[in-house]
């Protein structure tokens, strides 16, 4: 156990000098007596709330509860903004910021007086985005997770975000709904503050994060607006003292067993094909190795078991919820599960699931009735992605899982739509649209393109599915037979490069393979005439993220904030 002289705040405002007396003056001058910091751990909460942001519009008030369960602790709160990402309004990605956001939360941390943070957050980059700033400074740190909101309705319909959009439109491109009903539609899907109610990113990072042990164990599946997260907010706040003067710092629960967990929590749930990306990138910070094979692996032994929206046909995570929430469902994994895993609660994940059961046999399935067979995403590996590519197998049409057909192949986006919304152009559902040049440096940032919209002329015919390749990502919230993240991107030389229109392209998703059937000759051929596309940045944020960015397959880190990157960043000086 820690005593008050061995707290960080102690080194800013106990140390006996100039500096101490200054620090101290500081915080006289905000209103505060020597008695609100004395032998107090400070914990710094940093929230991502926003006016702009719809996924956090309650952190406003949530964060008074936080600060309640600190000071009934014995801590002293103090919030402290950070950038706060929404998915659906920045442009041309969210992703394109998450590093920037954990190189924030890092040097906050470190630069501040803090002992210990708690981290507001649960829209799609916000979750990693804190989490790989906390791992890095290493302070006892917990997440708090926005929580989704209630589910949608409108004329008594239940909607889900963004996968009951996708469908609408398509229903309104194909002239079988009004533009009335289009915006009924518009104004039912988001009932309430929260994130996404279907398995989107954002359910699946916060639950990814809760099963790593890194939030109050179960609390991911709380609704946003349920005073059940209002209580979850203040136990949080309580506990974060209590981890201080216990020394439960990220490194002593993030291990490659931890990440095993998450990775048979997600596959189990249905979740978004961004899990990948951003639990590489923690487990790589964390110092874990993990990579494209331990996901596959553990894809082929776990099913879908949680019936939720887009891999699920019907329910939403408020039902989750009510069916038991995720230590429920981590219930019937626990043979698959590291239960001796540590939380951020000072118990283990087994103890944390104790007698937890389901109550809704629809909702939660059991693993010998899954909604789909194996886990949600499939590993794909060949000529067209050698380092690898992910499909939401449990999420698209069984007919495409093993397809070959003719590839259409566009440059970019703008060139893609304007094909495809011409209905001369001669197109059938077996054709493979294929987009380039949106990955990580060619996006930049892989913009969530990659489910890319049916052709029109297909759409009034009735498809809704065909299948797709790029090297971009797609909404956790989206489904069809997208396949996503191929690496090496286009934009550096991938192959992905060097395919065109005609070639045919063949997908098995059992035997995980994705190749152009073109010779190897062939593709030295078109690899000797292809010319690099100018970089989309010359100067500040985007030519540091351009020069720096790392592959799909490697978490789209920046290669100086991995852990094995030079020497570990010590405490600040202060004199």
């Amino acid at each position: 156990m820690k005593n008050k002289s061995e707290l960080r705040s102690a080194r800013w405002l106990d140390a006996g000098n100039f500096r101490s007396f200054n620090h101290r003056s500081r915080m006289m001058q905000m209103g505060f007596d020597k008695e609100d910091w004395d032998g107090a751990p400070i914990i710094g909460i940093m929230n991502t709330w926003s006016d702009i942001n719809p996924c956090h519009h309650h952190f406003k008030d949530r964060v008074e509860d936080v600060k309640r369960g600190i000071l009934q602790s014995g801590g002293l709160p103090l919030e402290i903004p950070c950038t706060s990402l929404f998915e659906n309004f920045v442009k041309p990605s969210a992703l394109l910021y998450r590093n920037m956001l954990s190189m924030e939360v890092e040097e906050l941390i470190r630069a501040y007086p803090l002992d210990g943070v708690v981290l507001m957050g649960g829209c799609d980059k916000t979750t990693p985005g804190l989490v790989l700033g906390a791992i890095s400074a290493n302070v006892p740190a917990i997440f708090l997770p926005a929580g989704p909101m209630l589910s949608g309705n409108y004329k008594g319909e239940t909607l889900g975000s963004g996968s009951d959009a996708f469908k609408s439109w398509d229903e309104y491109r194909a002239g079988n709904i009004s533009e009335e009903e289009l915006e009924g539609v518009c104004g039912g899907i988001g009932r309430s503050a929260g994130t996404c109610m279907t398995m989107g990113t954002a359910s699946t990072m916060t639950a990814i994060v809760d099963a790593i042990g890194m939030s109050i164990t179960g609390s991911s599946s709380i609704p946003a607006v349920d005073t059940k997260h209002n209580r979850m907010c203040t136990e949080a706040g309580r506990r974060i003292v209590n981890m201080i003067w216990e020394d439960i710092t990220p490194d002593k629960i993030l291990t490659k067993q931890s990440m095993e967990n998450g990775i048979t929590t997600a596959m189990a749930m249905g979740c978004s094909t961004n899990a990948i990306i951003h639990l590489i990138a923690i487990a790589r910070r964390a110092g874990c190795a993990i990579d494209l094979e331990d996901f596959d692996e553990v894809s082929r032994r776990i099913p879908v078991i949680a019936n939720i929206r887009p891999s699920g046909d019907r329910y939403l995570m408020e039902d989750f919820f009510y069916a038991g929430g995720l230590l429920a469902m981590m219930s019937r994994l626990k043979e698959h599960l590291h239960m001796d895993a540590l939380t951020v609660t000072g118990k283990t994940i087994g103890e944390a699931i104790g007698s937890n059961t389901v109550h809704n046999e629809e909702v939660i399935r059991t693993l010998d009735n899954p909604i789909y067979n194996e886990g949600a995403l499939a590993v794909l590996k060949g000529n067209l992605a050698p380092d690898g590519c992910v499909i939401k197998a449990s999420a698209c049409n069984p007919k495409f899982l093993q397809h070959t057909g003719p590839a259409l192949v566009f440059d970019s986006y703008p060139d893609f739509k304007t094909y495809t919304d011409d209905e001369e152009k001669e197109i059938t559902e077996d054709h493979v649209l294929i987009l380039r040049n949106v990955g990580p440096k060619g996006g930049p940032g892989m913009p969530e393109w990659g489910m890319l919209p049916i052709p029109k002329k297909l759409v009034k015919k009735g498809v809704r599915d065909m299948l797709r390749i790029s090297d971009a990502r797609m909404s956790g919230t989206s489904y069809g037979a997208c396949v996503l993240h191929a690496a090496p991107e286009s934009a550096v030389g991938g192959p992905l490069a060097f395919v065109k229109t005609g070639d045919m392209v063949t997908i098995d998703v059992k035997n995980r393979t994705l190749d152009m059937e073109i010779s190897e000759q062939e593709l030295a051929k078109r690899k000797a005439a292809w010319k690099m596309p100018a970089p989309k940045y010359e100067r500040g944020y985007g030519w540091m993220y351009l020069n720096h960015i790392q592959q799909a397959d490697k978490g789209c880190d920046f290669d100086y904030l991995e852990t094995s990157f030079g020497k570990a960043t010590g405490e600040p000086d202060i004199f």
